[in-house]
């Protein structure tokens, strides 16, 4: 499952609020699938929270936007809204 589908998937499964505990046994073995990399489950990136309780499924997808690993970034490093370093731009942009 992708991260964008996550929310709708927590709001069909659990109740709020909810514990971390809850939250593992009933979805923790979605795999989420991560564009750069191996894939992983909420239960593996849940053990990572310091958080025991969630209010919502947006603060539990929050949360776990917040623990994934490197495989789920886009392109490290990347800024759209400068230059690229070392290369010459004789063109301005207003």
């Amino acid at each position: 499952m992708r991260l964008s589908e996550l929310r709708a998937e927590f709001s069909r499964q659990l109740s709020f609020p909810t514990d971390r505990e809850t939250a593992v046994e009933r979805v923790g073995d979605v795999t989420l699938e991560a564009p750069n990399g191996d894939d992983t489950t909420v239960a593996a990136v849940l053990a990572r929270a310091e958080t025991a309780e969630f209010d919502s499924a947006k603060e539990l997808h929050d949360t776990l936007v917040g623990l994934v690993d490197d495989a789920f970034i886009g392109r490290k490093f990347y800024d759209d809204r400068g230059g690229q370093t070392g290369m010459e731009n004789d063109q301005q942009s207003f």
